[in-house]
């Protein structure tokens, strides 16, 4: 574990990432393609009251960030949340932790002052004292479609104890689409069975069970209900218009992952799947299609005491 005082990566600090499953396992590149499309389309209400939830509490303000990659969720919440601010990152790749903590040598708080942040590299299981501990707010962002029902259950039921809040963005809902020209969904037949085989593919263990995929913010929002949180979720879903030229990789590499996931799940659908992929690839270059991906951002509030109610 280490904090700050932080200093430029070197090389030293790219060994190679822990193999936990191939679908475990992200790239810088994609993470950094996918951060401005986050940001746009995160929930800026609950963000908001969840800083409002902080600004009731004495500081320091501590948060722990779960599967933190390079470090998008911290940059985005941490100019809107109040100070002072400890950040507690956590991911089981070293290389994308020590991107997280160069970048944040750079960031202020709400209040414009320097952040305290320290990284771990370690697994999200056990959810143990040294995951949880001295914690006041837990977030995660995009990951719960890659753990198990009994991983999050597990976790909710932890913070329940401690009474953390709990703020949980762009848990994707399994659905996604093409656009057209006025924004309208025009999905045929072979969307609806790469799709199909998609979300069963998303359901294959990552290293942490078999995942929730596409279920994620229904079971969420269930767990959190069960133990009396104050659970409000916002539709954060991705839209990438037609001829949005600066997303168009990023739509691109969408097409290439579903395909890729579509195959790896029926292997002797190749030639079709392939041309799904074509077609979508190239009607996508031209600008006549677009992309919506569906998310949901969830705030849980610790149930309030007799008193403050």
């Amino acid at each position: 574990m280490s904090s700050q005082h932080l200093d430029s990566p070197s090389a030293l600090d790219y060994p190679q990432a822990p193999s936990l499953t191939p679908q475990a396992v992200f790239t810088p590149d994609w993470l950094e393609g996918r951060e401005a499309l986050d940001a746009r389309s995160r929930s800026h209400t609950l963000t908001g009251l969840a800083a409002d939830w902080l600004a009731s509490r004495a500081g320091p303000h501590r948060i722990l960030d779960l599967g933190c990659g390079t470090g998008s969720n911290l940059r985005f919440l941490a100019p809107r949340l109040p100070g002072p601010q400890h950040w507690r990152l956590i991911d089981h790749d070293p290389g994308l932790l020590a991107l997280a903590r160069h970048q944040a040598a750079r960031l202020r708080d709400g209040g414009g002052e320097r952040l305290s942040v320290e990284t771990c590299c370690r697994d999200l299981a056990p959810v143990d004292h040294a995951l949880l501990d001295n914690v006041d707010l837990v977030a995660a962002s995009a990951l719960f479609d890659l753990v198990s029902r009994s991983w999050a259950e597990i976790l909710i039921r932890t913070c329940a104890k401690r009474r953390q809040a709990m703020l949980f963005t762009l848990s994707v809902d399994g659905d996604w689409g093409f656009l057209n020209a006025d924004g309208e969904r025009l999905d045929d037949g072979e969307d609806t069975a790469v799709r199909t085989l998609f979300q069963t593919h998303q359901l294959r263990d990552k290293g942490l069970g078999q995942a929730l995929g596409g279920e994620a913010p229904a079971v969420l929002t269930t767990l959190l209900k069960d133990v009396g949180y104050r659970a409000q979720g916002a539709a954060t879903p991705w839209y990438l218009s037609p001829g949005e030229d600066e997303m168009l990789p990023l739509a691109k590499t969408l097409v290439d992952g579903w395909f890729a996931a579509a195959l790896d799940q029926a292997p002797s659908e190749k030639g079709r799947l392939l041309r799904w992929r074509e077609r979508r690839l190239a009607e996508l270059e031209r600008g006549e299609l677009g992309i919506t991906v569906g998310h949901l951002d969830l705030l849980a509030l610790p149930p309030l005491t007799e008193e403050a109610q």
